[in-house]
């Protein structure tokens, strides 16, 4: 038996290969804060929140390179745009947050193996 402890409260991100070996087109197209801003994404993902992600822009400050509000919505909207994530609920400036959901679109993205596969909505 192993005396070491594991500790519950780390997690890890799974990045597909193919996103890091250039085999993914549609993640190289993207710029380099969109890259940020998705993973920062992805890891708010605890398995069954998809559609139910928040994101505050307070969160991101801090984080070089995406700290303006400016860089975080153009960076927002490029993802929307590539299909990377879809906005599963509009917010508004003091009433409701914005929602947002994982697209799964490219975790498949020139491999066979399956990286992640969510529960169907």
């Amino acid at each position: 038996m192993s005396t070491k402890k594991k500790n519950k409260n780390q997690s890890f991100l799974q990045v597909p290969r193919a996103f890091i070996h250039g085999r993914c087109e549609e993640w190289k197209m993207l710029s380099g804060r969109a890259k940020l801003l998705y993973v920062y994404l992805k890891g708010c993902y605890n398995g069954s929140n998809n559609g139910e992600i928040h994101l505050h822009y307070s969160q991101l400050k801090g984080h070089r390179g995406i700290s303006s509000s400016s860089a975080i919505a153009d960076s927002i909207r490029e993802l929307e745009k590539g299909e990377w994530i879809e906005r599963a609920k509009r917010g508004g400036l003091y009433r409701y947050n914005t929602l947002y959901r994982l697209t799964w679109k490219y975790d498949r993205c020139h491999s066979d193996k399956v990286i992640h596969d969510p529960k169907e909505r």
